[in-house]
């Protein structure tokens, strides 16, 4: 591996470290996280040219200017078109579109791709960009950071459903007969105003 690739392989490592610290609940797994983010520091003092202050200061509390946090769902019909794939959120118990977090290491078509395999067991082509929703703009229920909702057009390669370990299910409903949602993640008028894109065959993305 190149000086590059295991810089980013690192920093993938790091980042995984810290979504660990971030969600266990578990003082055993908190203390592995805690040692593979130190390992990861240590091997980064190997890895690149820079002293231990640089890499120190790469990994301290953020103090940079704050931006957007990203989350990214893939929105995925069935064969005929009536349907639309939903995964069950462990959170509140209600559905939303497959995705998340976008993961560091990703592109947003990749993480798309990955989060819907892994939650609902179905492998989808990414097609293209429906919208890039800015969450303030729409009455979602308050929410600690500042998001942008990227939702991609995904073409389902597998039908077999599978739900993932971190979902309660996950499955296919109509677009005019769908489940609670969780207004958290994704709201009926947004899946109305994607549905009606995709039908329509328009190329234009939802802004805003």
């Amino acid at each position: 591996m190149s000086e590059s690739e295991i810089w980013e392989a690192l920093k993938r490592l790091n980042a995984l470290a810290d979504t660990g610290l971030i969600y266990t609940n578990s003082d055993y797994d908190r203390e592995r996280y805690e040692e593979i983010k130190s390992i990861t520091t240590a091997l980064m003092q190997n890895a690149v040219t820079a002293g231990w202050p640089a890499i120190e200061k790469l990994f301290a509390t953020p103090i940079d200017y704050p931006t957007a946090k990203v989350d990214v769902r893939a929105f995925v019909l069935s064969d005929n078109r009536q349907q639309v794939l939903l995964a069950r959120e462990k959170a509140d118990g209600r559905w939303s579109l497959p995705g998340g977090w976008a993961d560091v290491g990703y592109s947003a078509t990749e993480n798309a791709v990955k989060e819907c395999q892994e939650e609902t067991g179905i492998a989808v082509e990414a097609i293209r960009l429906l919208a890039v929703f800015d969450k303030r703009k729409h009455p979602h229920p308050p929410e600690a950071f500042y998001v942008y909702k990227l939702i991609i057009y995904c073409k389902a390669l597998t039908s077999e459903i599978k739900k993932g370990f971190d979902v309660l299910d996950a499955g296919y409903f109509p677009v005019k007969d769908l489940p609670p949602l969780s207004e958290d993640r994704i709201l009926r008028s947004q899946i109305d105003s994607l549905y009606a894109l995709v039908m329509s065959g328009e190329e234009r993305v939802l802004l805003d």
